[in-house]
């Protein structure tokens, strides 16, 4: 039977675990579905969701069972979403489950009374979390931040640095929901919620609005395709030399691309907004560094600035890595979904980028019973899944072409299921491959290509 070769991450969320389990046991069942009942090793006992109970057989259940597992399966999501529900969980920190806080004491006068205040400012009641992090970037990242500028020393620069880089995925992705949501606190805190962005995101190597009109006006509306400044397709997905090419060219030139993009598209107030957002932002930069403080504005500013430029393109590099020979322009097949912690506990289920480009307004939450929901389609479109590894590691995994442990980390599904380990990385490999201009112009249309 297939199976998949690494154990599941214990860190796993509960809804990435029931995917990824069900997943698993479509691929194990796929070789042979009426093979007769097979004694079960202590390996396979491990990989179980029910491993707590030794089972001396594995019976292979009905196409009718699995159907039934599955639609049960949704129901528990659905139910975790549902604020009605019995099942309901709020998400109040990242690095553990709400149910898990077991503390007595801990949860009477600390986490349920927190949990029922912070309910009332965020728009969605599982958002707990976004309050956590807000209040903790309240708490570290300002008062940090302004102290440097009043009494500086190299070891609390460097200190600030690295806490801000552990920071910064985190509210990246709190921010990637709030400029599809238009926000996250409830609307009688519009006034933070608008504000927020403003003082943190220069803080968090941001600048000012430039995710929202690069990611949400620019990225989504082009998918990958030509016209995408961040678009992968012109690139050989597994050089080291177009990588430093693509970044590079974002770094330097995002200022004046995206402004002429929207020109182009005949946006002239969307190009205002875009470049008057981000010169402005350099400006600040600038006043601060020469007339304020030069040293704080380097680790305050400057170095997170520095790390979000190549964290944004290596993020979207592994996003758009894997593009489809045959149909290029298909969400299924321009983007990929990643089941692993680093993304999905700690990045607000970013990891379903394909789920997200299919609905940019989903909320977080609701990105694993969405996927589950449309398995068959995911399967029957030839869309691509992996677990336990992120866009980082998979990046850096394909610029060292090391295809056989991105295999290794394939979730198959429908046909996928009946290739050998050699297939998936040529797969895999097909997928990697520069467009041609004349590719681009068959498969978009000429006004696309630069022939």
């Amino acid at each position: 039977m297939g199976r998949l070769h690494f154990p599941l991450d214990a860190e796993l969320t509960v809804p990435d675990r029931v995917v990824l389990n069900i997943l698993q046991k479509d691929y194990e069942l796929h070789e042979d579905p009426s093979a007769t009942p097979a004694r079960s090793t202590p390996e396979a006992a491990e990989d179980s969701d029910d491993s707590v109970v030794k089972h001396s057989e594995f019976v292979v259940p009905s196409p009718e069972d699995r159907q039934d597992q599955e639609q049960q399966a949704i129901a528990y999501l659905r139910k975790l979403n549902d604020p009605k529900s019995d099942e309901f969980e709020v998400t109040v920190f990242s690095s553990v489950d709400e149910p898990n806080i077991k503390n007595p004491v801990l949860r009477q006068w600390i986490i349920n009374p927190y949990v029922r205040w912070a309910q009332t400012v965020v728009r969605v009641e599982t958002d707990v979390v976004m309050v956590t992090h807000l209040l903790l970037y309240l708490c570290t990242s300002i008062p940090s931040a302004t102290y440097l500028f009043i009494n500086f020393h190299w070891w609390h620069a460097v200190l600030h640095c690295v806490v801000q880089g552990w920071y910064m995925g985190a509210y990246t992705l709190l921010k990637h929901q709030h400029i599809h949501m238009r926000g996250v606190l409830n609307k009688k805190y519009d006034f933070v919620d608008r504000l927020f962005p403003y003082i943190l995101d220069p803080l968090m190597g941001h600048t000012w609005n430039s995710y929202y009109y690069h990611h949400v006006k620019h990225h989504h509306v082009e998918g990958n395709g030509p016209n995408d400044l961040s678009s992968t397709i012109r690139y050989q997905r597994d050089d080291a030399w177009d990588f430093l090419r693509y970044v590079g060219r974002f770094y330097f030139l995002i200022w004046f691309d995206l402004p002429r993009y929207f020109l182009s598209t005949r946006k002239p107030h969307l190009a205002l907004q875009a470049g008057g957002c981000e010169i402005g932002n350099y400006v600040f930069l600038y006043m601060m560094f020469n007339h304020v403080n030069a040293r704080a504005t380097t680790f305050v500013f400057l170095i997170p600035l520095a790390f979000m430029r190549l964290a944004l393109m290596t993020g979207n590099w592994g996003q758009h890595a894997f593009v489809d020979e045959v149909e290029p322009d298909s969400d299924f097949r321009s983007s990929i979904t990643v089941i692993d912690v680093p993304s999905n506990r700690y990045c607000y289920n970013d990891g379903y980028h394909t789920s997200h480009h299919l609905n940019p307004l989903r909320h977080w939450r609701e990105h694993p019973v969405a996927f589950l929901s449309q398995k068959k389609q995911y399967s029957d479109e030839h869309a691509i899944v992996f677990y336990n590894i992120d866009y980082f590691f998979l990046t850096v995994n394909l610029l060292r072409k090391n295809y056989e442990h991105i295999a290794k980390c394939l979730v198959p599904m429908g046909d996928q299921m009946k290739l050998t380990l050699d297939e998936k990385v040529a797969m895999l490999k097909r997928k990697t491959r520069k467009f041609t201009e004349e590719e681009i112009a068959e498969k978009w249309g000429k006004q696309y290509a630069k022939l």
